[in-house]
């Protein structure tokens, strides 16, 4: 299991950066934040791509997948292919697509559900064209594959080749998702693992009583039970990568010691599990 970082929170870092951080921090590489007014971005990726990850290898470092911007859902769009492409060009077998919305005022559940399979079925041809895997996000908050159990409406009969799940023990902790049950359910197309802490805390209403708030904390800090997620991820022989979020709510002076705690928190979990 790699243990790699979300590039989101270092938008600004040169190249020459990101590889000082990693081994000064102590992880294995990145996952790619390709959007716009990033380094690597939509109209630079099928010329950067390639050779960021041929430099970032030469420092034994890896980039095993992207996220695509969050308005990347259909396979039509204008990007998906030109980063396909790329990816298979340099090698980068799994990218994550943004994300569907649900209103259940406004939506019907399963014609939503229908419609995305439609067009999961064409993103399913366009990575077997291009040998990459494409990939879902368990969110929460009103978003259609908010957990496991919906994400398999919509992955339920595609070829786990081409299509696949990527989990988010933090996100499934606030839907009230067993990170085993849910893994449990897509365990066909596991492919990545999310890893950020999350805490539902009481907020009152005017109407006199509670509601549930999220919050995103360090790791350690939060109600997901690390030490179950990191077992039943080494119980079924997970292998792929593990992406490290730094999404917690922290001061921006503390955000540089709390992103080495983070990833020498989650280091610690997966060398338990799978030392080296």
């Amino acid at each position: 299991m790699k243990l790699i970082v979300f590039s989101k929170m270092f938008r600004t870092r040169s190249l020459a950066d990101l590889v000082t951080l990693a081994h000064d921090v102590g992880f294995e590489g990145y996952d790619l934040c390709v959007r716009p007014g990033y380094p690597i971005n939509p109209d630079n990726v099928g010329s950067e791509l390639a050779m960021t990850v041929q430099s970032l290898a030469r420092e034994g470092l890896c980039i095993p997948m992207l996220t695509a911007n969050t308005d990347v859902l259909a396979p039509d769009h204008p990007t998906a292919r030109p980063m396909l492409a790329a990816m298979d060009k340099a090698n980068v077998r799994l990218i994550k697509l943004g994300y569907f919305k649900f209103d259940p005022q406004t939506m019907d559940y399963w014609a939503e559900v229908e419609r995305i399979r439609g067009l999961f079925a064409g993103w399913e041809k366009l990575a077997r064209e291009y040998h990459v895997k494409v990939c879902y996000h368990t969110h929460s908050r009103r978003l259609m594959g908010l957990n496991c159990g919906t994400l398999a409406h919509l992955l339920q009969g595609f070829d786990p080749e081409y299509l696949g799940a990527y989990i988010d023990p933090g996100h499934m902790n606030i839907e009230g998702e067993e990170f085993a049950v849910g893994a449990a359910i897509v365990r066909p197309w596991l492919s990545i693992v999310a890893l950020k802490d999350s805490l539902c805390l009481r907020v009152d209403t005017q109407a006199g009583h509670g509601r549930k708030a999220p919050r995103w904390l360090p790791a350690g800090q939060g109600t997901v039970d690390w030490t179950a997620v990191f077992d039943e991820l080494a119980r079924v022989g997970y292998r792929g990568p593990l992406s490290v979020h730094c999404e917690f709510d922290v001061a921006q002076e503390a955000f540089a010691a709390t992103f080495r705690d983070e990833v020498a928190f989650f280091r610690g979990q997966r060398d338990r599990v799978s030392p080296a």
